[in-house]
């Protein structure tokens, strides 16, 4: 008799059902007479409505079954003969069991390194009285009941943010070894001891064409299955392309572009595009494939790298998508001039370099240096959307200022200003960008290039501290009595020493905060009167801080803050599908694949949780 009987009882009503004893529910026996019953309708109910009990009939056939393809009990040998087993159920089998699971979550694992000799072996090792179970147990029972608890313990952290709104970053990728694409919702909030968190909530597959219609369609089912009404999106940030971008206004979702991408953009059209640099790239290109594909060419550069008494570096490859790729490809050759021009001489390469050219290749180097250090800055895990309109502010003064190294790219760093005064034009005027900027007690007010766009920032800044206040307007902030910390000092006419120049211009003034409806609030003119701290300060460590100080203010701040400027989480997040979905993992069910990337991104703040309770 079959042990899915255990859970369910033939209808009396009328034998073609079986009524399940844990919901009640009947169930179809599929077939119209006795001959034709099966149990596949009633595994499957018990595997998607009652995973316990699931389990529980693996657990119980897994001793008679006799296939290699099938669950079954591997059991451990015992160290000693006396050695007791385990029971399946018993704690410390259930907490080794759990243990494995996230291993394989984790640790990127198949589901087949359970059945694996080496493995079994050193499990038989570490505890002998464990019976280590099958491949399909792990995958079919353990993998959902993981993904439950994490999801439970996301959709609880999430509840606890209810009191402000939270942001989210979206990417679609497809996988170069499976015809499936995947999009990605990861969110990002900050929590009530001003702390940044955050989750990866989808990465599920997306099938059919990426309509605007389709893209719209899968966010608010992804919004709805975590019970996320629109008016706690603060924003989603997205790439540029058009259909993304029409998606989210479709949905009434507020959303901004990629800073990385739009500097991409920028650069590409007015850098890399111009004939004189596209040459030195492409020969660039051709002189690192060439030792790229040549052992012994490599050898050979290597041995002039030590004559000269330098150290011994490879070439660095570039990627045409990534412009800062072309920027470490063009300064490996600078590092390598000389030892390039002694190996020239002696051995044969696919391309060499004028005099001009290199000159033309130092200042090209030299004027995308500023985009480098800020593309580093914007895709660190701190970024946010207040670094935004301060660093477009800098790199417009670092191209508009003459500089030496300025010889031969005078007029493709004219472009640039262009490009990036388009690509970026009137973000000042974006609420998201300003609100974040002021709300940011790095910058507050100091980066507006206008006074009418202060103005403006801080009339919509009142606004939203009037609407979070509950408590009586009349209390006064107490002043600060610490000075903030001393900042190190940048490089001169770098990309951070800008910062300094542009607060060093600023002079004092009054806020412009009166409305009709009456002054600011004490808290506001405290906060604003106050000079910046240092930009390589924490902001979230401010407002922990002085949250008491400022309490509307902090309540603003945990919403505009918690925005990052770029989607450059999805991107990691599709780097860590890449080695799930994998050339040796490509029949990897969708489903299981998704499960394995929200445990592997989302099962370490569990375990930290955990950690930090006990």
């Amino acid at each position: 008799m079959s042990a899915v009987w255990n859970f369910f009882t033939v209808c009396e009503s009328d034998i073609k059902f079986a009524s399940c004893n844990t919901c009640n529910e009947n169930i179809p026996r599929g077939g119209s007479t006795s001959k034709k019953f099966n149990t596949t309708n009633l595994i499957r109910h018990l595997k998607s409505k009652h995973l316990a009990e699931h389990g529980e009939i693996l657990r119980l056939t897994a001793d008679n079954e006799k296939k290699p393809a099938t669950v079954r009990r591997q059991r451990t040998q015992p160290a000693l003969g006396n050695t007791r087993p385990y029971e399946c159920d018993s704690q410390k089998a259930k907490q080794i069991t759990h243990k494995i699971i996230e291993f394989i979550g984790l640790d990127d694992q198949p589901f087949s390194v359970v059945e694996d000799a080496r493995f079994r072996r050193l499990l038989t090792h570490l505890e002998p009285s464990y019976m280590l179970l099958g491949r399909k147990y792990f995958s079919n029972v353990a993998l959902p009941e993981l993904h439950q608890t994490v999801y439970s313990f996301i959709e609880g952290l999430l509840k606890e943010s209810v009191s402000s709104s939270v942001s989210f970053t979206s990417d679609i990728w497809s996988s170069d070894v499976s015809p499936v694409s995947t999009l990605s919702l990861t969110a990002h909030w900050i929590d009530a001891g001003f702390q940044l968190q955050r989750a990866v909530l989808h990465a599920q597959e997306f099938s059919g064409s990426h309509t605007a219609l389709a893209l719209a369609a899968a966010f608010e089912q992804m919004f709805q299955t975590w019970h996320i009404p629109k008016d706690r999106v603060h924003v989603i940030l997205r790439d540029n392309a058009r259909n993304m971008t029409k998606a989210m206004a479709d949905a009434g979702l507020p959303s901004l572009g990629c800073m990385a991408h739009t500097l991409q953009l920028a650069i590409h059209d007015a850098v890399l595009s111009q004939p004189s640099i596209s040459d030195i790239v492409a020969k660039g290109r051709r002189i690192v494939g060439h030792f790229r594909h040549s052992p012994l060419a490599y050898a050979r550069l290597q041995s002039e790298q030590k004559q000269l008494g330098q150290l011994t570096k490879r070439l660095q490859q570039d990627v045409s998508t990534r412009w800062n790729s072309t920027y470490y490809t063009l300064r490996s050759l600078l590092e390598q001039k000389r030892a390039l021009g002694v190996y020239a001489a002696d051995f044969e390469l696919p391309a060499t370099f004028t005099s001009s050219q290199w000159d033309l290749t130092e200042n090209t180097t030299l004027l995308l240096e500023p985009f480098e250090e800020l593309t580093k800055e914007i895709c660190s895990s701190t970024a946010s959307a207040a670094d935004v309109i301060p660093s477009v502010l800098v790199l417009k003064r670092l191209l508009a200022k003459d500089a030496a190294a300025d010889h031969g790219v005078k007029t493709t760093k004219a472009t640039l200003l262009e490009a990036v005064s388009k690509r970026f034009a009137d973000i000042e005027k974006e609420p998201l960008y300003s609100l974040a900027t002021i709300i940011d007690p790095r910058y507050k007010d100091k980066f507006y290039p206008e006074d009418a766009v202060k103005i403006e920032t801080h009339r919509q800044l009142l606004r939203l501290i009037t609407k979070a206040s509950q408590r009586d307007p009349n209390q006064e902030a107490e002043a600060s009595n610490t000075g903030p910390p001393a900042e190190k000092v940048p490089r001169p006419g770098s990309f951070s020493s800008m910062f300094g120049e542009i607060l060093a211009e600023e002079t004092p003034r009054q806020a412009h905060t009166d409305t009709p409806g009456g002054p600011a609030p004490s808290e506001m003119i405290v906060y604003l009167s106050e000079p910046p701290i240092p930009r390589s300060a924490s902001p979230l460590a401010f407002w922990k801080t002085n949250k008491e100080r400022f309490p509307d203010l902090a309540k603003v701040a945990r919403a505009y803050l918690s925005a990052p400027c770029t989607s450059v989480e999805s991107e990691r997040l599709f780097s860590a599908a890449s080695n799930i979905v994998g050339e040796h993992r490509n029949r990897l069910m969708t489903e299981k694949a998704e499960m394995l990337l929200f445990i592997k991104k989302n099962l370490p703040m569990m375990l930290l949780n955990k950690s930090n309770k006990s």
